[in-house]
């Protein structure tokens, strides 16, 4: 559980160069994807953790091997709205890096990446990807109070 944790935080570190460092100086949509794909990354780490956490429990038999399955299971059964919505996000991530992304304002602070999902339009841009990032790293420090206990409680 601890090693996917930390693994998870070691993706997460790339992602903060990524947009702190590269998104600066180089500001195109592949970066962007790139960003993204470190974060679906991280999030499968931080759902492996859970459902190793699930299983040491005795909450679940097996785990899954689908990241789909693997996400809405621990949707089920951690009823707790932070990891529903970071499992929402981790879904909508995955989803905007299969898509086929427009680019707009490349090599411009307003640097966008445009993708229709689920007859939606989701912009992404500098702004959008750092909230995701910050609303993520803390998902890290949530996902490892559960496990260890500290300042956390089990579900």
């Amino acid at each position: 559980m601890l090693e996917s944790l930390n693994e998870a935080r070691e993706e997460l570190k790339r992602v903060d160069h990524l947009i702190y460092v590269s998104l600066k100086y180089t500001r195109t949509v592949d970066v962007l994807l790139n960003i993204i794909n470190r974060m679906i990354d991280a999030y499968d780490f931080l759902i492996e953790a859970l459902l190793r956490y699930a299983l040491e429990k005795n909450m679940i038999e097996n785990v899954p091997s689908a990241p789909k399955e693997r996400g809405e299971l621990v949707k089920d059964l951690f009823e707790d709205e932070l990891i529903r919505d970071n499992i929402e996000l981790f879904f909508l991530l995955r989803k905007l890096h299969k898509s086929n992304p427009e680019k707009e304002q490349e090599y411009r602070r307003h640097v966008t990446m445009t993708s229709y999902i689920d007859n939606r339009k989701e912009l992404v841009n500098i702004d959008i990807i750092s909230q995701y990032y910050e609303f993520q790293k803390n998902f890290v420090d949530y996902v490892e109070s559960l496990i260890t206990g500290k300042n956390g409680e089990d579900n």
